[in-house]
């Protein structure tokens, strides 16, 4: 029987693989900008100050680089890179200028390019955790167990990496299932004379 739905408001840190996120029941701009905005306070504040001015930081922690020209106002220093899809209410111009006055830098995925959102990736993984072999009888029950997981990724939560670990236990996984079909050779032979 089914109760409802869930969204889950996700914030991912890829470097620690810390994740920040919120069952809720529904995920409007009403909803998840003042979440986010609560959550990036969080962060902004956990983060160091920054006293080098613009003109003698590396290129990538420049307004200008991101922009690709100098900001027209005066910001505040750019502290930290916004990474989310490309939804109309991402670019709504309230949570742009919050965004820009408190030094956060929205980038946004192309269209149908979700999949290069790494929370997109986590949400399935802790979805996936927190169902797995259960069905929730109701909304709230499925919002505590998605809060729930949460908790316990972040009790050891796994940093991302490119061509990481996991990515070198796919390519070996792939080698077996080819085996010692021609796909797998690393030296071109011809197959056929």
């Amino acid at each position: 029987m089914r109760g409802g739905t869930a969204k889950l408001l996700t914030l991912l840190r890829p470097a620690t693989g810390e994740v920040r996120a919120k069952a809720v029941t529904h995920a409007t701009n009403a909803v998840l900008h003042p979440w986010l905005q609560a959550e990036l306070t969080a962060v902004l504040d956990a983060l160091p100050s920054v006293a080098i001015p613009e003109d003698e930081r590396p290129p990538l922690a420049r307004w200008a680089t991101w922009l690709g020209h100098e900001p027209r106002d005066p910001l505040p220093p750019l502290r930290l890179l916004l990474i989310w899809d490309n939804l109309a209410g991402h670019h709504s111009w309230a949570i742009v200028r919050w965004l820009l006055h408190h030094g956060v830098m929205p980038l946004y995925t192309p269209l149908s390019g979700s999949w290069l959102n790494l929370a997109e990736s986590i949400q399935r993984t802790i979805v996936r955790r927190a169902l797995d072999g259960q069905h929730p009888q109701s909304q709230d029950e499925l919002i505590t167990w998605l809060d729930d997981t949460v908790a316990g990724w972040n009790a050891h939560p796994t940093p991302f990496t490119w061509h990481g670990k996991r990515y070198e236990r796919r390519q070996r996984a792939r080698q077996r299932r080819l085996g010692g079909s021609p796909a797998a050779q690393p030296i071109l032979h011809a197959i056929a004379a």
